[in-house]
């Protein structure tokens, strides 16, 4: 049975994402020119911090068994997925600008397949949680697909794709923890 001190840490990790996606997004959308090696670092702790949370949450929310099994697996691979990302990049920082888009791009799909799935069949969470779980995966897939079918794109373009990206969902990640802390 799910205690306060679990939901408490859960709806921390989330706050902690969404500030964290904040700060990416800031920095992307406002530092535009900034070159590959830098995006790379960013990304990196990026996917590093998200991929942290995600895992973090997904055995917490394991141990309160408030999602299916399936959501809990797919929350806990999308975290391990996260981290194993930052890590690569963090190790081949000289990664080619393709092979940085391929793993954005598919790391946002993925990701949104995961929210959007734990959205829409999800029962025993709030309907508020529900549905920024399926607006923070329809973006995620949404930009996700940007990136990947527009790898032609200027890096500036690119950026601030990524950035509007972490601007939009940041925000709808705090006010999640934040309805989980008032639940």
């Amino acid at each position: 049975m799910a205690t306060q001190s679990d939901a408490k840490r859960a709806s921390n990790a989330l706050a902690l994402r969404g500030i964290v996606a904040i700060l990416f997004g800031i920095a992307a959308v406002f530092w535009p020119g900034i070159t590959l090696v830098t995006l790379v670092y960013l990304f990196s702790g990026f996917m590093l911090a998200s991929g942290l949370v995600t895992l973090v949450t997904g055995l917490i929310d394991a141990s309160r068994e408030r999602n299916s099994i399936l959501s809990l697996i797919l929350t806990v691979v999308l975290g391990i997925v996260e981290i194993g990302v930052g890590i690569y990049l963090l190790r081949h920082i000289g990664v080619a600008f393709t092979t940085f888009i391929l793993l954005i791009g598919f790391v946002l799909i993925f990701r949104g397949l995961v929210e959007l799935f734990n959205g829409l069949f999800e029962s025993e969470t709030s309907a508020m949680y529900r549905t920024a779980n399926v607006i923070i995966g329809a973006l995620a897939v949404l930009a996700g697909v940007i990136v990947l079918f527009q790898p032609v794109a200027s890096g500036v373009a690119f950026v601030w794709i990524l950035g509007l990206y972490a601007l939009l969902t940041g925000p709808l990640m705090i006010a999640l923890a934040l309805d989980i802390n008032k639940n």
